[in-house]
């Protein structure tokens, strides 16, 4: 009879050699890896937060150049820390940073484990293992959206799930199991990391190029690219109309106030709604973007100045004048910067 395939957890310590050897000779050397600290291994989990890596390397440059350890961060204004986190979008992440550094220079004695990382501000389970296992060696196993892809793929679960919180849940024993048979946790963590992101990917995996195919039952019994399953979720489409005026060099802003939900403190252009005066308006451009599972319609009106518009903007605390060569200086909205580049390469001053 042919041998039984190996499956998890039984293969456990197998299944943790063979990634460990493939991670140790393909990882990408990014820049917290080449040179680990613990102030560069949380500042670079904050950022890869629903980012990909590619777009964080030169935001962590700079950043680092900027704010090299904590006293740096903790001391420095937050207008400079959002600043300096803008275009990286989920700005309560700089925040969430910028408290934390605080915290921990306070803080006595300093944090080790997951779970007194977990008392910090923006610092979540995923965050809090993966802080303790590559900074301090415990052997806490990281959960998020990749390791639940893999180990989906691996058991060959087919069950369907409501949201990825409760793929998680089901999933997190399972990868604690596994932590426990590695004597470096924190590679093995930065391993299944590894993995989901170059080739255990969501869409085409790489399964020939795998190192723990062999343990892997969906390879075997299954198509890997369909697990795990996971419900859709209902998009929300909405369309925001928007006002872009320039006069005299300067340009109307609206900073979005800082208790808002989302995007507090940052600017963009004004909605057209907030300006309760009549105008006449053109149509000049339209862009979309998302934003969690809303798919957002922008479309810029160009107006001309008038009297009236002075006068309102004069009695809005949200609204502002910006002079166009000191945009640099205010911490716009990604999307915003860079259709307020073409809208001021397409119109007049």
């Amino acid at each position: 009879m042919p041998a039984k395939p190996p499956t998890l957890p039984d293969a456990a310590g197998d299944f943790a050699h063979a990634l460990l050897a493939w991670y140790r000779e393909n990882y990408r050397p990014l820049p917290w890896r080449e040179e680990p600290s613990l102030y560069r291994t949380v500042v670079s989990e904050f950022m890869c937060q629903q980012t990909q890596i590619a777009t964080v390397l030169p935001y962590f440059a700079r950043w680092m150049q900027a704010l090299p350890d904590f006293a740096a961060l903790a001391s420095a204004p937050e207008e400079q820390v959002v600043k300096l986190w803008e275009g990286l979008g989920y700005y309560s992440r700089a925040r969430n940073l910028h408290k934390l550094a605080k915290q921990w220079m306070a803080a006595k004695p300093k944090p080790q484990t997951a779970e007194a990382w977990r008392a910090f501000p923006g610092v979540g389970p995923y965050t809090a293992a993966a802080i303790a296992s590559i900074a301090f060696g415990e052997k806490s196993a990281v959960v998020d959206g990749n390791v639940v892809r893999i180990l989906a793929r691996l058991t060959n679960d087919q069950q369907e799930f409501t949201d990825n919180g409760k793929a998680v849940k089901v999933f997190t024993a399972l990868a604690d199991e596994l932590i426990q048979h590695t004597a470096e946790p924190g590679d093995h963590n930065q391993a299944m990391m590894e993995l989901g992101a170059t080739i255990c990917a969501k869409a085409n995996p790489q399964c020939l190029l795998c190192p723990v195919r062999g343990f892997c039952a969906g390879y075997r019994e299954a198509d890997p690219a369909q697990l795990p399953r996971m419900r859709k979720k209902s998009v929300i489409n909405r369309r925001i109309d928007r006002v872009f005026l320039a006069h005299e060099g300067c340009l109307l802003v609206h900073q979005i106030p800082k208790t808002a939900r989302r995007l507090a403190g940052m600017c963009e252009l004004p909605p057209a709604e907030l300006l309760s005066v009549a105008y006449p308006a053109e149509l000049i451009l339209t862009r979309r973007r998302g934003i969690a599972n809303e798919r957002i319609e922008e479309r810029f009106l160009h107006v001309e100045w008038s009297p009236a518009i002075e006068k309102f903007v004069g009695g809005e605390e949200t609204l502002f004048w910006q002079p166009v060569a000191e945009l640099d200086a205010i911490t716009l909205t990604g999307p915003h910067r860079k259709w307020l580049s073409e809208l001021l390469n397409s119109k007049p001053r």
